[in-house]
């Protein structure tokens, strides 16, 4: 081949490499490996940013919004209660931390069961509500599936209800902004189960696993999520003004590096955009297009041998800080990537995160057994040493006024003390503790008792004369 052709050939074997790996990475056929990535307006169903979010993924404890889903709807069709008790079975007993631990026979209330699973991740707590409410796993797996196919969530299917791992346990972050919608539009009148900052059980204090909310003003919900195979996984939901925004978070390193993804992506969402108008719009959530992929396992990045901890189960998320980048995928993700420069600049997620937002916040009381009367919990309670002090302290006030105002009559002062001091009792409902039941056993103790003592001091009190009625 003469010299002048070989230099026409070697520019176009490089130019059609180079082509070639321009359009592959465009395309980016390689499966997703790094991370999925999605924002989403809550009223409308806009997609502010997505990467990564139709590839399947592992959704990890996230799988807890399903479960939630499928028990709130069996409360929305009274098939159970609230305050309905369900038993821990052995089964629940069985599964891995993170967990309430109780022992098997225990009986705890939906209410409960579900502040349990949504603040400590419980996997027990999961199975509980699931033999509860379909009579086994396997049941609620199916109406899970069911759900989820009713709600346009095309990738997913369950095996379990906590999310412990399964291979033909998946989801994608389109699906579970889809669910995030779905709960919060469905069932407003339960939205306050996402916003526990801590649940109290006796004496501990457990912290929620979204420490979104005690970092990120605004934050309300949702739900964080781990295994070694889908990393550190987040659904959260926050709120400025009348604005509400969806963030799914599929893949970070640790548990620090989502909350600051997460975070990046609110500050994207709230932030003004007067050029909005010049970016083309990536549609809405349910329009995006789910990518046929196996979905990617990261247990060799996540938990491998090369890490200089392993991180710990869903209670006690550890690892290394930081963040890998993901890339882009046909539902938007390059575009929007390219496009967010015509955005004014916003703040990094790491410089709003914050600390302490949720330290004023009681913790809120669970228990175990059912569901209690109001007032029973101080019923319950050590009953014979409160109602000594209860009742002096309704004494002393009377008796203090008549002291400096009846000096000279100190005898009648005594009697006046006794008497009153029976009375108000009962009308501050403190006579029934020593019967130990019930409002109607309140008034029939003390009026025996009170006709006697009124009668005592009604004597004395008209021979003087008939005007000390009001020595009370």
């Amino acid at each position: 081949m003469p010299l002048s052709q070989k230099l026409l050939v070697a520019p176009a074997c490089a130019l059609a490499l180079t082509a070639g790996a321009v359009l592959a990475d465009t395309l980016d056929i390689r499966p997703a490996r790094a991370e999925a990535l999605l924002l989403v307006e809550v009223d409308s169903g806009k997609v502010i940013q997505g990467e990564n979010a139709t590839y399947p993924w592992y959704p990890a404890s996230v799988t807890k919004l399903m479960t939630t889903y499928v028990t709130l709807k069996a409360l929305r069709d009274r098939r159970i209660t609230l305050e309905s008790v369900f038993t821990v079975s052995p089964n629940a007993v069985a599964q891995q931390p993170s967990k309430m631990g109780f022992k098997s026979g225990t009986q705890v209330t939906v209410d409960n069961a579900l502040k349990m699973l949504l603040v400590h991740s419980a996997n027990d707590m999961a199975v509980v509500l699931a033999e509860g409410v379909s009579g086994s796993i396997e049941k609620f797996a199916d109406e899970m599936n069911a759900a989820a196919h009713r709600l346009g969530m095309t990738q997913t299917s369950y095996v379990n209800p906590n999310g412990l791992p399964a291979d033909e346990q998946i989801t994608s972050a389109r699906d579970l902004a889809i669910l995030a919608r779905a709960l919060i539009r469905e069932f407003p009148e339960y939205d306050s189960y996402w916003h526990i900052a801590s649940i109290r059980l006796g004496k501990r204090v457990y912290r929620n696993t979204n420490r979104m909310l005690d970092a990120y003003p605004g934050s309300d919900g949702m739900k964080t999520g781990f295994i070694c195979a889908s990393g550190f996984n987040l659904v959260a939901t926050a709120t400025r003004g009348d604005k509400r925004l969806i963030a799914v978070v599929l893949g970070a390193p640790s548990s620090a590096a989502r909350a600051v993804k997460a975070a990046t992506l609110f500050e994207r969402g709230f932030a003004p955009n007067p050029l909005g108008w010049l970016m083309p719009s990536l549609g809405t959530v349910d329009a995006l297009v789910p990518i046929a992929a196996a979905p990617p396992n990261l247990r060799e990045d996540i938990c491998g041998n090369n890490r200089r901890r392993q991180p710990a189960e869903e209670g006690e998320e550890g690892g290394e800080a930081g963040a890998a980048a993901g890339k882009a995928d046909d539902s938007g993700g390059e575009r929007s990537f390219f496009l967010s420069s015509l955005q004014g600049p916003t703040p990094k997620g790491s410089a709003v995160l914050t600390s302490g937002l949720a330290a004023a916040i009681p913790p809120v009381d669970v228990y175990i057994g059912p569901a209690r009367v109001p007032g029973a919990a101080a019923a319950s309670a050590p009953a014979g040493k409160k109602k000594p002090e209860a009742i002096t302290t309704a004494a002393k006030p009377p008796a203090t006024k008549p002291a400096p105002a009846g000096k000279p009559a100190a005898k009648p002062a005594p009697t006046a003390v006794a008497a009153p001091a029976k009375p108000d009792g009962t009308a501050n409902g403190l006579k029934p503790w020593p019967g130990g039941s019930g409002d109607n056993a309140a008034p029939a103790k003390p009026d025996p008792k009170s006709k006697p003592a009124v009668a005592a001091v009604a004597k004395p009190k008209p021979q003087p004369s008939p005007a000390p009625a009001p020595p009370q």
